[in-house]
């Protein structure tokens, strides 16, 4: 087992702890607060249905799942920053059809493409947020951890992807070792939402 499948496992471990204690906790938390939960549990929905597909279906590419991860997590951390920075209501229109564009199959824009576009409206949804929880002092954001590694965490994402389409070159191997990166990142915000989640009261 290298490396890459270590932090994947560690990964889907983190995931699975995060969806169990955001669910035993949903009830402590705030409306907004609760579309956090969402967010983890979604993530968990697309993992797992990976998992059974690969397992029972003997499926051999996750390609049919990947437009509704890229859409249906755009769609709940887009709605989590309208509600969160108090938008106006029609802002809910855009992220809409934005996460519809990114469901249906179009030649124009491939999934990658659309993964990136939605990642790049995330890191402006969680460094807005958090410019405005710097800005106003008062504000006792009890997420501010979690959307530090959010904007952190999609915005290595997006870096990435760009230097991996530049080094074409490189084997797979070394495309894994540098997805490991980001999978690492990926399970600090799992270990924020954790944090986040346990030391919450009503």
């Amino acid at each position: 087992m290298d490396i890459y499948q270590v932090i994947l496992y560690l990964n889907n471990s983190l995931l699975v702890i995060c969806a169990l204690i955001g669910i035993l906790k949903y009830k402590t938390l705030r409306n907004t607060e609760k579309w956090y939960v969402y967010y983890i549990i979604f993530l968990f929905l697309i993992e797992a249905a990976g998992r059974v597909s690969i397992s029972l279906f003997h499926v051999k590419g996750l390609d049919f799942l990947f437009p509704y991860y890229v859409a249906g997590e755009f769609l709940i951390l887009g709605i989590l920053f309208v509600k969160k920075l108090a938008l106006p209501w029609y802002c809910y229109i855009p992220v809409g059809l934005l996460a519809l564009f990114f469901l249906l199959d179009t030649e124009m824009v491939t999934n990658e493409v659309k993964k990136v576009i939605s990642n790049i409206i995330v890191i402006c949804f969680a460094g807005y947020a958090l410019l405005m929880e710097i800005k106003n002092t008062q504000v006792n954001d009890r997420f501010m951890a979690v959307d530090s590694l959010i904007f952190l965490y999609y915005g290595l994402s997006v870096f990435l992807f760009f230097l991996l389409r530049q080094l074409a070159d490189f084997g797979v191997k070394q495309a894994g070792m540098i997805w490991s990166i980001n999978n690492i990142l990926c399970s600090f915000l799992y270990i924020s939402i954790i944090y986040t989640f346990l030391r919450l009261k009503k």
